[in-house]
């Protein structure tokens, strides 16, 4: 969407920056009552973080922690991916561990709090997982149970589906035709991972993720190695 990112309070005459607060009540009165000053700028971005410690609280409940604390995090995940973006005022921002880590999360919690009985590696992905992804942090593909390799690749391909919408709002304003062209490529790939519902090998799923990563890097650098290196992946 496209806003104005600095905002003056009608009430107090404050004036503060949206793309850092997210909201439009004024930081110093609390008033609703503001204007958008400047420019109309595209911004997706949001400014919420992923704390994931009260779900980890949930694992000292005794029987059935694990069950609340699987919850909780899909809960939580799925939160802060609603509210998620990637065009900061205008900048496109990098396909980020936690936002793709989240998705994962909250699709293993999904799984594991519906189940009525859980491996033991499954309950040591979903730790692994929950110890880690809200500092940026997964577990290696070679690590992925077989059960939910399904959910590594459908978190894999919802998120460059959601980096591909922004970064295509992105090149409306930064036209590139090379970076369009392989985007749609990027696209048609992630449409198979999803016809097969997830079930592709955890590497395959993170090398959609790496494509989509170096196509940022691209766009936001100019490397033109990072270009090459995502067509010779796509290839």
């Amino acid at each position: 969407m496209r806003i104005r990112g600095e905002r003056e309070c009608k009430d107090c005459g404050t004036r503060w920056s949206y793309y850092e607060t997210g909201t439009p009540s004024c930081p110093d009165c609390g008033s609703l009552r503001s204007v958008g000053v400047g420019e109309r700028t595209q911004h997706t971005a949001g400014t919420a973080a992923l704390d994931l410690s009260p779900a980890r609280n949930h694992l000292g409940d005794g029987e059935g922690g694990l069950r609340a604390a699987a919850e909780r995090a899909a809960e939580d995940c799925q939160a802060f991916a609603r509210q998620h973006g990637f065009i900061h005022s205008g900048d496109l921002a990098p396909l980020d561990n936690v936002y793709v880590g989240a998705l994962e999360l909250r699709s293993v919690a999904d799984e594991l709090a519906r189940a009525m009985r859980t491996s033991d590696a499954e309950e040591r992905y979903f730790l692994a997982l929950l110890g880690g992804v809200d500092d940026g942090e997964r577990p290696a593909p070679a690590e992925v149970p077989e059960s939910l390799r399904a959910a590594r690749g459908l978190a894999a391909a919802k998120a460059v589906e959601e980096y591909r919408s922004d970064a295509s709002a992105y090149l409306d304003d930064h036209p590139d035709s090379e970076a369009r062209a392989a985007f749609g490529t990027l696209s048609e790939h992630r449409k198979r991972i999803e016809a097969l519902d997830g079930d592709v090998s955890p590497a395959t799923a993170d090398r959609l993720v790496r494509v989509a990563r170096e196509l940022g890097t691209y766009l936001r650098d100019g490397d033109e190695n990072a270009l090459v290196t995502a067509r010779d992946r796509l290839s």
